[in-house]
This record gives structure tokens, C-alpha cells and sequence, in this order.
């Protein structure tokens, strides 16, 4: 699954570049889309990020394209790894920022994990 998302001012820290809740906010509902739309019908809820590496700062205005993958498929999880590239929409060269394997699980209405 591919999606992309505009950088706006709203989403700058106190320096000036994306701040890394609203990427980390944004990946994981990338993935629960992504998750949600394989698994319809499904609850599903995040349990897990592999990795939090910001390797780019990003700047107001960036484009940014999520590209969401299935890394694993389990009894009662699935993963996607997902990554995230700021693009030039002069040039429409891509450089990775961001990338993390979000692990979803399926849950009843109470909470308990359960199988697909």
C-alpha cells in the first residue's frame, strides 16, 4: 500500500522539522490501514514498532510517501514494514527518512488476542 502525506507547519517542532510524533502517528496508521483493508472485519491494534530511527530531518512543505509492505503474517499478528521517503516533486528523487516494522494484532471485543 502507498500513500503520501504533506509536511505543514503544524507538524514542526520548536526547530523547524517534522517532529517525530506525528511521523511515528502517521506510520502506524499506514499500517493499520494497510493491515485493515488485507483483514477486513478484523480489530486490529498495534503491539509493536521494531525500530525508531529518525534518519532525515524533514522540513516543512516535504512530500512524504508511505509505502507499506507485509513483512510476516502469524495465527493472530501480521507485520508490515513500513517506510517513508521525502520526495522532491522538482527533481522526483525519493530519499529514505524513516522505515519500522509495525506488528498488529487481532483482538476480540475485549482485548483478547485471536486468531484470524
Amino acid at each position: 500500500m502507498e500513500n503520501r502525506r504533506l509536511v505543514l507547519p503544524e507538524h514542526l517542532n520548536h526547530y523547524g522539522f517534522l517532529f517525530g510524533g506525528h511521523l511515528l502517528q502517521w506510520v502506524d496508521e499506514i499500517a493499520w490501514i494497510a493491515a485493515s483493508h488485507e483483514h477486513p472485519g478484523c480489530r486490529l491494534v498495534t503491539v509493536a514498532m521494531d525500530e525508531v530511527v529518525f534518519r532525515k530531518s524533514v522540513h516543512s512543505g516535504t512530500v512524504l510517501r508511505f509505502e507499506a509492505t507485509k513483512s510476516r503474517a502469524g495465527t493472530t499478528s501480521v507485520s508490515y514494514l513500513v517506510e517513508v521517503y521525502a520526495e522532491s516533486l522538482q527533481t522526483g528523487a525519493a530519499d529514505l527518512v524513516f522505515s519500522t516494522t509495525v506488528t498488529q494484532v487481532r483482538v476480540d471485543e475485549e482485548g483478547r488476542k485471536m486468531a484470524f
